[in-house]
């Protein structure tokens, strides 16, 4: 099944007209992203990391290419999605040490890529929502500057296993045991476990105060709505802005499969708007 999911999962998506795209080799390790940047793009510009999804276990960064294409035509902006390694054959920490590396290439080389590193983004969905919080995180930590982090149904705590296995949710979608999967495969151990370590889960960190302003959307009858409007609310409690939007019924990766419903239209709507304000001058 794993074989399949990827074959789905890693498949590339359309790219944007009048965006151009190239592969890079980034980071410490020479892991590959492509990079979109509309022809023409203004300089210095805004830019985005925006990092796919596929539970930990799958994906690429090809099949995100409708996202960061989109974002980088509306934004007038350079995209970089990271082809960072899947587990369970590179658990953690190799999935965020590869997106911090890219966020991190992309800061050290703003000047010749003409981008403003004040202006910097960071997003995902799913895994990559989970991925981008704990990036957010991390490059606070580092001393590495926000605008915004967009974190669109992400998967945020490993502990959501063990509570919707206790509870016995049923989701489409995503589904509990593929969520364990995950899990497993990412820590390379048992979710839910008494601690586990820094940025490997988002939820799991104490002190959220200081962090980037955050957008969030999931759908009320998510996988992840629950650890998805309790991080929001921990967000909000630390004082960091965030704008949390929920859409009623609405199952995991809807986004994708319903992308003309009124309520996800409307969501992706007040992303974008959330994010060219976020990175206006």
């Amino acid at each position: 099944m794993l074989k399949l999911l990827r074959k789905i999962n890693g498949a590339p998506s359309a790219i944007r007209e009048g965006v151009v795209d190239r592969e890079l080799a980034v980071g410490r390790d020479g892991i590959a992203a492509i990079v979109h940047e509309p022809a023409g793009r203004t300089r210095p510009s805004p830019a985005v990391v925006w990092i796919h999804g596929g539970g930990m276990i799958s994906g690429s960064a090809r099949n995100v290419n409708a996202w960061a294409s989109g974002f980088a035509a509306d934004l007038d902006a350079l995209v970089i999605a990271p082809d960072y390694r899947l587990a369970p054959e590179n658990p953690y920490p190799a999935a965020i040490d590869d997106c911090f590396d890219a966020l991190r290439w992309l800061v050290e080389h703003a000047e010749e890529l003409g981008v403003d590193p004040s202006r910097i983004a960071v997003g995902g969905e799913s895994a990559g929502g989970g991925l981008a919080a704990a990036l957010a995180q991390r490059a606070h930590d580092a001393g590495i500057p926000l605008r915004l982090q967009v974190l669109v149904s992400p998967m945020l705590d490993d502990r959501t296993v063990t509570r919707a296995e206790s509870d016995g949710t049923v989701t489409l979608a995503w589904t509990v045991p593929s969520n364990r999967f995950g899990w497993a495969a990412y820590l390379d151990g048992e979710p839910g476990a008494q601690t586990v370590p820094p940025y490997a889960a988002a939820a799991r960190r104490d002190d959220l105060s200081g962090l980037a302003p955050a957008w969030i959307m999931v759908g009320t009858v998510d996988l992840f709505h629950q650890e998805t409007v309790e991080y929001a609310t921990r967000l909000k409690q630390a004082g960091v802005p965030t704008e949390l939007v929920t859409i009623p019924g609405a199952h995991h990766a809807a986004e994708v499969v319903k992308p003309a419903h009124p309520a996800v239209a409307d969501a992706r709507a007040r992303r974008l708007a959330a994010l060219r304000s976020a990175l206006t001058v």
